[in-house]
């Protein structure tokens, strides 16, 4: 499915029926695909997933197209509304916990409730060794960008562990999916070099964050793997300290993507969260 937003096409699926309803938020040089395997465990939810702008998108976005960290989160906002959502559950992993973050401060009157999944928080940003080469790359013009991401191409890139490698333990063959778009399309690089220089922009924005989340007086689960190596789990804590409501659960034998690591152990938490 396709929807047209101020920034552009945005491609989404979206399960349908009356169940409750998921939105489920990717990071940084993913895709929806990411959560496909969850979605699959959650019969009787309704799960609408975004490909949000983030460097593993198919439409590129509008030259003018606001692409920081706060913009992408406003656009996550237009989604739900142009879409007519409510009561909704939001769920982010990675940068998308971060984005997930940014809509609970700004209001998030669509949202009931929050999954924050081993994300960027607090002064992580970029997090890790993968999000500094990340944010160091986007220096680069467009093109020689694209000839440095040429070599994630190869497996044994894909699993250093300033590429996906210190990401997730089982997802190659899925984060490999991610790139073709970016290693394809000069206006998807074009983009993602803009994205990654406007995100370098802004290093304090998640402390600035994090200085509202006590705001948040809904229920929202903080779910973390407790062998990540790119999200410190004394951020879990933190997080789930600073909410009025929430509740952390560690998850064993996963990296940061707990979806390609444990989608069953994954989904089920998600979905005792939603019916309780």
């Amino acid at each position: 499915m396709e929807i047209e937003l101020g920034a552009g096409t945005v491609e989404y699926t979206d399960t349908g029926g009356p169940g409750p309803v998921l939105v489920f938020v990717h990071g940084l040089l993913m895709d929806g695909t990411l959560w496909d395997s969850v979605v699959a465990s959650l019969p009787g939810h309704r799960c609408v997933v975004p490909t949000l702008p983030l460097g593993a998108h198919r439409q590129p976005m509008r030259p003018e197209t606001d692409l920081s960290l706060s913009g992408i989160a406003a656009l996550l906002t237009e989604f739900l509304e142009r879409l007519d959502l409510r009561e909704v559950t939001l769920v982010g992993v990675d940068t998308g916990g971060a984005l997930v973050q940014l809509a609970m401060v700004d209001g998030g009157a669509r949202v009931s409730r929050v999954v924050l999944a081993s994300c960027d928080a607090f002064d992580n940003f970029p997090p890790g060794l993968t999000g500094k080469t990340l944010f160091l790359t986007g220096k680069l013009s467009p093109g020689l960008f694209g000839l440095f991401m040429q070599q994630m191409r190869l497996r044994a890139v894909r699993r250093l562990p300033i590429a996906f490698g210190w990401l997730t333990k089982r997802g190659d063959a899925v984060s490999a999916g991610w790139l073709r778009p970016l290693l394809r399309e000069a206006a998807i690089r074009r983009d993602t070099v803009r994205l990654l220089r406007a995100f370098a922009a802004t290093p304090e924005v998640l402390l600035e964050v994090a200085e509202r989340l006590p705001a948040f007086d809904r229920p929202a689960l903080v779910v973390w793997a407790s062998e990540d190596r790119v999200m410190p789990p004394e951020h879990g804590e933190r997080l789930a300290a600073l909410l009025p409501k929430g509740k952390l659960v560690y998850v064993d034998d996963s990296y940061t993507l707990l979806p390609l690591d444990q989608p069953a152990e994954f989904a089920r938490l998600v979905g005792e969260f939603t019916a309780g």
